[in-house]
């Protein structure tokens, strides 16, 4: 027997609306359950109100087959979601013994006295599977019930991840049996636009059913999630390396890395794995791009350091661009660019010098209109680099998409070395 099911998360706790805490348990339980081939189409957050998660309830009912509640579980009054779904679907809850002894264990080993409402954490629906709590005190429960399924999970992720791994999922496999497994992969762009990569790839996502291919866009740059589907692992990996190949034919020049990498990160691996030192001059971004290589652990190895040399007098005197540079090209110049970025790698004795200069505005500088930027690069052995660009956007968003930029360029000058 196959899961096919239709699935939706329903996750309980007015923390949740008002902000103080992230609903990460939806986004670790799609993807635990995407990896047996459950197919999950919904998530849904409800505050500790009766007759709000009735509602929420009823609807679910009628959409998905396969009910998923994270939350409520507790001992206090706010706690209110067995109670709640045992009231719809007429199943009693009724003491569970290994759980209760679990609870009262738990209690005198650490020489407290048990209140009484905490015999509440040890109810479960009648003719449920328990799915055992080793972190904590409320167990879980699988229940079916006029063709839903129902399963209820703490709300802490100490308590409900090992419980998803180690009790639900074992138990669905068992119940359902094996199914096609869901397995997806993200390509990751820089250098082109969301509306671009669309419509050069238009016709291969259009014909696209298996895989799948979705594309999404953040922070300046494009993904592409492959989602592929099918019993046979080796099937589902020829399916994900057939649609990636006819994708990269296409736009692989703007590729640089899967999954969960950045830009920093590729170019962090590229600068170690070829024994390569890195140093920067910075300018109008004020040190971002440094900032980002040093949130990465580890890159003292290679990392030389950084000057944020703001005015021309920080420029001349401790990077060495000339003053006949500065006043016949200015500051804002492929040639400062250049004479930064050499400047910097000379100063540091690094393989590797990188530079940003331009306008970050409001107001124009040395005739240039905000976003004009200029990135420099020098490697040793290779001609100094200098490329420009003109952003559009807010200062902050021009700086932050300027030290992206010097990632990628950098990154693509490595991949040749």
């Amino acid at each position: 027997m196959k899961i096919e099911k239709n699935a939706e998360i329903i996750a309980v706790g007015s923390e949740l609306l008002l902000g103080q805490i992230a609903n990460t348990n939806a986004q670790f339980i799609s993807k635990q359950l995407a990896e047996i081939g459950v197919n999950m189409f919904y998530h849904t957050v409800v505050g500790d109100n009766v007759s709000r998660l009735k509602q929420v309830i009823k609807t679910a009912q009628e959409r998905s087959d396969f009910l998923i509640f994270t939350g409520g579980l507790g001992p206090t009054k706010d706690d209110l979601t067995k109670e709640t779904i045992a009231e719809i679907i007429g199943r009693p809850l009724v003491i569970n013994d290994e759980a209760m002894a679990s609870i009262e264990r738990y209690f005198a080993k650490t020489n407290r006295m048990m209140s009484p409402n905490n015999r509440k954490q040890a109810l479960v629906l009648e003719g449920s599977d328990v799915l055992v709590n080793r972190f904590g005190m409320a167990p879980g429960m699988l229940l079916e019930s006029n063709g839903c399924f129902y399963m209820l999970l703490p709300g802490p992720p100490s308590e409900m991840k090992p419980m998803v791994e180690q009790e639900a999922i074992p138990l669905l496999l068992e119940k359902f049996g094996h199914n096609e497994k869901i397995v997806s992969k993200v390509l990751r762009f820089f250098g082109i636009g969301e509306s671009q990569l669309e419509t050069d790839l238009e016709d291969i996502i259009d014909s696209q059913t298996n895989p799948t291919i979705a594309p999404l866009a953040a922070d300046g740059e494009v993904t592409l999630r492959l989602t592929a589907k099918h019993a046979d692992q080796d099937e589902t990996k020829r399916l994900l390396e057939e649609a990636e190949a006819k994708i990269m034919d296409r736009v692989g020049e703007y590729f640089y890395g899967y999954d969960d990498t950045s830009l920093v990160g590729e170019l962090v691996k590229a600068c170690r794995e070829k024994g390569l030192s890195l140093s920067a001059a910075e300018s109008f971004t004020g040190g971002l791009f440094s900032e980002g290589i040093t949130n990465i652990s580890g890159v003292s190895s290679f990392f030389k350091g950084s000057v944020v040399c703001y005015t021309n007098e920080m420029k001349n005197s401790v990077v060495g661009v000339s003053e006949q540079t500065l006043r016949h090209h200015g500051a804002v110049s492929a040639e400062c660019a250049k004479e930064l970025a050499a400047g910097i790698k000379s100063v540091s004795g690094s393989d590797i010098g990188i530079s940003f200069t331009g306008v970050a505005g409001p107001d124009s500088q040395e005739g240039h209109p905000p976003g004009k930027v200029f990135i420099g690069i020098a490697i040793t052995g290779k001609q100094v680099l200098s490329f420009e660009f003109i952003f559009a956007g807010t200062r902050s968003g021009i700086r932050k998409r300027s030290a992206k930029y010097g990632s990628y360029l950098l990154l693509k000058e490595l991949e040749n070395e």
